[in-house]
């Protein structure tokens, strides 16, 4: 049984939570909009030239060992995302198979292109954008678990040439690939 003053005391509380919500909401656009850092979604636009050459560098060493480097990336990530392995049904998942050191070999082929101008990004990953989004229908999340992987890999095959700023830069490189090629899925 409600009495007068609770149900007031109710639409009061709901006109104050509304109120600081809108608040608070309107204070982070605010926030965002005066930021001095780069919004774009592909990010590639915060990557230094130093950064953009490393990572070219990087990517060059890679050509010639693409298909051990992309198989060991999708095994990696076909292990710890089961989920994953859905999409490719079809093919021999096995370690060292020539279905996955094939595949393999394409990816990190496309990653390396990328590289060499990562400015032209979006155009150089437009087929494989509506490739992947409407043709194969791939979950643009599955993306960012595959860069993943692909960090840990180069990780573990660089050593310590893969020092924090090789790492910081992949990694924002790696996202900005990420997010290029799930644009068609906006």
């Amino acid at each position: 049984m409600f009495f007068y003053g609770q149900v007031n005391s109710v639409c009061w509380c709901k006109k104050w939570l509304t109120n600081t919500f809108t608040q608070t909401c309107a204070l982070r656009l605010s926030r965002r909009s005066t930021s001095t850092h780069s919004t774009s979604a592909t990010g590639y636009n915060m990557l230094t030239d130093h950064e953009k050459e490393l990572i070219a560098k990087i990517w060059d060493k890679m050509i010639p060992v693409a298909s051990d480097i992309g198989a060991e990336c999708l095994l990696r990530m076909m292990t710890t995302f089961p989920g994953t392995k859905t999409y490719f049904a079809h093919l021999d998942i096995r370690p060292r198979s020539t279905h996955l050191r094939s595949h393999g070999k394409k990816i990190v082929l496309a990653i390396a292109e990328c590289s060499k101008d990562i400015s032209s990004m979006m155009v150089t990953l437009a087929p494989l954008q509506t490739l992947h989004a409407y043709k194969l229908r791939i979950d643009p999340c599955n993306f960012k678990l595959l860069c993943h992987c692909i960090l840990v890999t180069l990780a573990a095959h660089m050593g310590d040439e893969f020092d924090p700023v090789a790492h910081a830069a992949m990694d924002k490189y790696l996202s900005a690939f990420a997010a290029v090629l799930a644009e068609k899925y906006r």
